[in-house]
């Protein structure tokens, strides 16, 4: 009896090593999504799931850019606990690889034009009922700060990799800085321009908890966490990221 009952210890056992092992291959895999913008545009995304996620964390490329400039990032994340999900908005190219939504728009778009494709991915995370963090890489660096002033009760975060005064309107990105009171965490390259330009931004937020990292080694945009483009610094940066994504509330249960 005593060796029937430690057979089915085992058995069990080496069920539950199996499925955690699976689980484990299963986080970070990408998995191709569609959105619809509210202008009837078609917005290719590829989402990463987390298990048990802490928050949904909306990853947006910088100028002829695409999903592909995540690549390494959102797997990082999802390692640390957040669900990910990269668009490839209508104004971007093929920096990191091929930009879906441009393609199949055929046509320029500006900066502002892309607005609608970031809000489409905010649309899609209301519905997972976790805190939603805005994740902008150079030019949708400035525009996560409009939709996180235009969507306040959506929005429990915002991060800014070289934010700056990129949008049509002159001061239009302090502006929208100026209603965005969540907490807030902006970085950039370590050009002293780039340094003042998100020190500016970050500056007009009334929000209780904001953060700005300059560092010693960074890149432009997103790319200062990604090793093959800042070696020196890609490691640093990311443990100030991983920081202030750590000091936020995490969801109820």
């Amino acid at each position: 009896m005593l060796l029937r009952w430690l057979a089915g210890v085992a058995v069990a056992l080496t069920f539950s090593t199996a499925a955690s092992a699976q689980d484990k291959a299963q986080q970070g895999k990408a998995e191709p999504v569609t959105l619809q913008a509210r202008d009837g545009v078609s917005v290719s995304a590829l989402l990463y799931e987390a298990t048990q996620p802490k928050a949904v964390i909306l990853l947006f490329h910088q100028a002829g850019s695409s999903k592909a400039e995540y690549a390494t990032i959102a797997p990082r994340l999802v390692a640390s606990g957040y669900t990910a999900l990269a668009i490839d908005q209508r104004s971007g190219g093929s920096l990191f690889g091929p930009n879906e939504t441009a393609s199949r728009l055929g046509r320029s778009a500006t900066y502002e034009d892309a607005k609608p494709d970031l809000v489409a991915a905010l649309d899609w995370a209301a519905s997972r009922h976790l805190p939603i963090v805005l994740w902008g890489s150079s030019y949708s660096a400035a525009l996560v700060f409009e939709v996180a002033a235009e969507h306040a009760k959506q929005v429990a975060a915002v991060m800014a990799f070289s934010p700056g005064e990129y949008l049509g309107k002159s001061g239009a990105v302090a502006q929208a800085a100026a209603q965005v009171r969540v907490p807030v965490y902006v970085t950039s390259s370590s050009d002293a321009d780039e340094v003042s330009a998100a020190r500016k931004i970050l500056a007009a937020s009334p929000a209780g908890s904001k953060t700005q990292f300059a560092p010693k080694f960074g890149v432009h945009g997103s790319s200062t966490l990604i090793a093959a483009r800042d070696p020196k610094g890609a490691a640093e940066n990311w443990d100030h990221v991983l920081a202030f994504l750590a000091t936020l509330p995490k969801p109820p249960g």
